[in-house]
């Protein structure tokens, strides 16, 4: 099976998952050569293949005007186009590729696989992979048949990116590929969000909040420590949903995507929405009385216990240093 990975990007930068996706394909099949793909319009797009070509063994560069955008309906097409019978292709598990994975599956014939977060085995053409269940409480090997190709999804962050490849791939222009780029969407417009009074997105240590502070009041204790610390404090969706933090302090697919250096995650499970917006590989601290939180599946360091009474300890230790 040849393996292909659809790399997305903004800006002319590749998004972070790109490595990933070559780390998990180098694990699908090891010593094998991958080609990854990229749509889109204008000049960054150019510079966006030049950027992964250490990565990938060959860069295909789909240029339209259509494709200035991602737009799952269209890029289903392109796809359908360009992938040779029974390929493999690595998506990253985002919003974007939730919406552009499974029907692509349907138009190759091929096997879908979701939210995938490791690679089990591999034996002939059978693949087992690993998935997170009831909110990561449980992981799955679930076993298919590459033998009519595969359209998988992985999760970010959970494959660690090569930082040194030297793949040397070239870029080849497969733009008259296309075929048909008519879409019943339409993209309308970009909204951005809102940066409040700290902005997340530019801080190089966060310490995140969530469910497990259980009271709006409990958040001063974060707040002492993120002053110690000389952090911000971010949260995930449940401390915005309840009111307690602005939405301009949550990361996640549905709120920011930040890149800080050190990352300490306090009382957050860890479900793939919320990692989903964390890229560049931070130092990541975990704080979770849950030992089964899938958070621990990426942390560098995990702490098993209450972020109520470990957080104050923590804040006093780090003054007592500090003074």
């Amino acid at each position: 099976m040849k393996l292909f990975a659809y790399i997305t990007h903004r800006d002319g930068t590749a998004d972070d998952s790109a490595q990933e996706l070559a780390a998990a394909a180098a694990q699908i099949a090891p010593g094998e050569a991958v080609t990854a793909i990229v749509t889109g319009s204008g000049e960054d797009l150019q510079t966006v293949c030049d950027q992964i070509t250490s990565s990938f063994s060959e860069v295909i560069k789909v240029d339209s005007s259509e494709l200035g955008y991602p737009n799952g309906e269209l890029i289903r097409k392109v796809l359908t186009n360009l992938l040779p019978e029974n390929a493999g292709i690595l998506i990253a598990h985002n919003t974007f590729g939730m919406d552009l994975g499974p029907g692509l599956s349907i138009k190759l014939g091929s096997v879908f696989l979701a939210d995938v977060v490791g690679i089990d085995k591999i034996d002939g053409d059978q693949l087992t992979v690993v998935r997170q269940e009831f909110g990561g409480q449980v992981s799955t090997h679930v076993q298919c048949s590459l033998a009519a190709g595969a359209v998988i999804n992985i999760r970010p962050g959970s494959f660690a990116a090569d930082e040194n490849a030297e793949a040397g791939g070239s870029v080849t222009d497969r733009s008259g590929d296309t075929g048909d780029l008519t879409s019943g969407r339409k993209f309308l417009e970009l909204v951005e969000a809102e940066v409040g009074d700290v902005d997340i997105t530019k801080e190089d240590v966060l310490i995140a909040v969530g469910r497990g502070i259980e009271d709006e009041d409990n958040l001063e204790i974060v707040e002492e420590l993120a002053e110690a610390m000389g952090a911000a404090v971010a949260c995930s969706r449940p401390v915005v949903d309840a009111k307690w933090l602005e939405k301009s302090r949550q990361v996640g697919t549905s709120g920011l995507t930040v890149k800080p250096k050190v990352y300490l995650a306090c009382g957050i499970s860890g479900s793939f929405q919320h990692m989903g917006g964390i890229k560049g590989n931070p130092f990541v601290v975990a704080i979770n009385k849950n030992p089964k939180a899938p958070i621990f599946q990426v942390a560098d360091v995990g702490i098993v216990t209450d972020i109520l009474d470990f957080l104050p300890e923590l804040t006093e230790k780090i003054e007592e240093i500090s003074s």
